[in-house]
């Protein structure tokens, strides 16, 4: 039996399975790794910022213009489309076997392929709020502004409702996932390196049958999963839940 006829076999013998995924979920959709960008030289400011600075929230707060060019260049894909995996797992949960997906991911590609219950643990581009007064803007408003998007309504700053360094996961969807994945009887991880805490230490919370693991690279938690899988996420989980 190879490695994808056994994932299916787990598949097929559970009926509460979780999915946490991380970049390498998206990359099969043209987006890449953030993780792999490399230090970005801003002239304007004379200076050196790695990607983790330039979506902190000091450097929203005291470079909004600057975060903005970089966060529109860099962190928004419009024209992305949903890839294998994210299919598959909507399939998994019309089947009624997939019972949440925990992502790292901003895209919101989970429910662009139909996925209903996705706990995202660092927010989405496609929702935006006016740090004013509360108003919701989509992905689209934010991209056709012209530099710093302000608010239709009173002028305020309009701020992605995305988690940015420094600032806390919500607790509704980090409590979600925890329940979710303490409930599971088989955890599917993939396209992530499990380094970024405390997303990485959700895994702890697994007292289920089957843990699997699908990222190109090792992690720290291989030796825990009874399944290892080294190779292109978007292909395995496709032909896996194709066998079904």
């Amino acid at each position: 039996m190879n490695q994808i006829e056994q994932l299916t076999a787990m598949l097929k013998e559970s009926n509460r399975i979780v999915f946490f995924g991380g970049a390498g979920v998206s990359t099969a959709s043209g987006i890449p790794d953030f993780r792999s960008a490399g230090g970005i030289y801003n002239q304007k400011l004379h200076a050196t910022f790695t990607p983790e600075q330039m979506v902190s929230h000091s450097f929203f707060v005291n470079h909004t213009e600057d975060f903005y060019d970089f966060y529109k260049d860099k962190m928004v894909y419009p024209d992305a489309e949903p890839n294998g995996c994210h299919i598959a797992l909507a399939k998994l949960e019309k089947m009624g076997k997939c019972k949440a997906v925990v992502t790292q991911n901003i895209d919101g590609l989970h429910q662009k392929a139909g996925s209903e219950i996705v706990f995202e643990l660092h927010g989405s581009v496609l929702r935006n709020f006016c740090t004013k007064c509360g108003k919701f803007f989509d992905d689209k408003y934010v991209m056709a502004c012209d530099g710093v998007p302000t608010c239709d309504q009173c002028g305020g700053l309009v701020k992605p409702d995305v988690v940015l360094y420094e600032e806390a996961l919500d607790p509704v969807q980090i409590n979600g996932a925890v329940d979710a994945i303490s409930k599971a009887d088989m955890l599917i991880v993939g396209g992530t390196s499990l380094i970024v805490y405390p997303a990485a230490g959700l895994i702890d919370y697994f007292r289920g049958k089957h843990l699997v693991l699908i990222n190109k690279s090792s992690t720290p938690a291989d030796s825990k999963a009874e399944l290892v899988i080294h190779e292109d996420i978007a292909d395995v989980m496709s032909k896996a839940v194709d066998a079904l």
